[in-house]
């Protein structure tokens, strides 16, 4: 696969910029986790006029992403306990500087970007961090926005976001593979609260471990990603694309998988009927993590009305699958009409060499991907 692409714009800051400066600069196509990332995206395959490179590497772990209006690149991740800012000096779609603005966080997963200030996610509490793009080299002391949230490090790290209605979006993974917690209502959800950590409520139910939402930018709807449970085979039950469409709905966990299979313990108590069915079938033990509706320019237009997802990938089957970028396309009733590979390649026979974790559409049009295994962040564009 060629790996040429268009080099469009992003601003940054003068302040920024000023932060940045003296700071260790990374060559973008840079060993990154033992591995030439460079070199190996060769072995990515994409549809035809699609092109991938490296825009960052040396990113230990990425995770989530979150961009902010004036072009600072932050991401999270699980394992290093870091955030880091990616900055690209000379708007030539390279990462220039990969700035290290916190570390020794317990899996701060979850970055998220409103209002000058950038949102990061633990496993049991919300931060901010004031005016941060022009701190990055000496970064504000953060704010504690909530710091309530369950501790379980079982399914704890966070994938955040604001929504159109102005809350910060927060999931709250089940604290083991398959259990039933009353004891809180927080437990298997997405909960939402006030940009001030105020009026946290449960917005969805039943949702095992989700790791990635976006809103529908038609009609402001969320949909989102779960991680089936394990220890049913190799084929059972799916991983699902879920669709809320109002607040106060119920996914099935820990009754009901798939939409279709009920639970060995749990299922006698409430049927499949009760609870709202995925979307889409994503297929079992992929582990699809970050998703985003593409609201760009650069590709074809039929691309306007799909769901990117990136598949972190299977640890639990016999034949590993995942550890891919797939694509879901919604007519205008929100109906799925198709579910297809976009970027393959990642894993070689049995062996794996990336994992996806979070998609995101930049502002001309191109689609970052972050990866964990290599620590790096690419960047798939379209045409010459």
């Amino acid at each position: 696969m060629r790996r040429t692409g268009a080099h469009g714009k992003t601003a940054i800051i003068a302040a920024m910029l000023a932060a940045s400066a003296g700071l260790a600069c990374l060559a973008a196509g840079g060993r990154a986790g033992g591995h030439d990332a460079a070199a190996q995206l060769a072995k990515v395959i994409l549809p035809p006029g699609f092109h991938i490179e490296v825009y960052a590497a040396d990113v230990p772990n990425a995770r989530q992403l979150a961009l902010s209006p004036n072009g600072a690149l932050f991401v999270g991740t699980r394992e290093d306990g870091r955030v880091f800012a990616v900055v690209d000096r000379n708007h030539d779609q390279k990462a220039d500087e990969v700035i290290t603005i916190a570390r020794g966080l317990n899996m701060p997963n979850g970055v998220a970007f409103r209002d000058g200030a950038l949102y990061v996610a633990e496993v049991s509490r919300i931060t901010r961090y004031d005016g941060i793009e022009s701190r990055l080299a000496s970064p504000p002391k953060p704010v504690v926005v909530n710091d309530h949230y369950p501790t379980d490090r079982s399914h704890g790290w966070k994938f955040i976001a604001f929504g159109p209605d102005g809350y910060l979006y927060v999931p709250v993974g089940a604290p083991c593979n398959v259990c039933e917690r009353l004891d809180d209502p927080r437990y298997a959800s997405i909960t939402r609260m006030k940009p001030d950590g105020s009026g946290v409520e449960v917005y969805a139910s039943g949702v095992r471990n989700s790791v990635g939402f976006d809103w529908n930018p038609a009609n402001a709807q969320l949909w989102f990603t779960d991680n089936g449970r394990d220890e049913l085979g190799d084929d059972v039950p799916t991983c699902e694309l879920n669709h809320a469409t109002a607040a106060g709905q119920h996914f099935g966990f820990p009754y009901c998988h798939g939409g279709t299979v009920a639970d060995p313990e749990f299922g006698t108590k409430r049927p499949c009927s009760e609870f709202v069915g995925p979307a889409q079938a994503l297929g079992a033990h992929v582990a699809p993590l970050g998703m985003r509706f593409y609201t760009g320019s650069m590709f074809p237009a039929a691309y306007r009305k799909r769901i990117f997802i990136a598949e972190h990938g299977s640890w639990n089957r016999s034949k590993k699958v995942g550890y891919r970028v797939v694509t879901v396309t919604l007519d205008d009733g929100d109906r799925v009409v198709a579910h297809e590979p976009f970027a393959t390649g990642f894993l070689q026979g049995e062996e794996e060499w990336g994992r996806p974790v979070d998609v995101l559409v930049m502002p001309d049009g191109a689609l970052l991907v972050s990866d964990d295994l290599a620590g790096v962040i690419y960047r798939i564009t379209y045409g010459a």
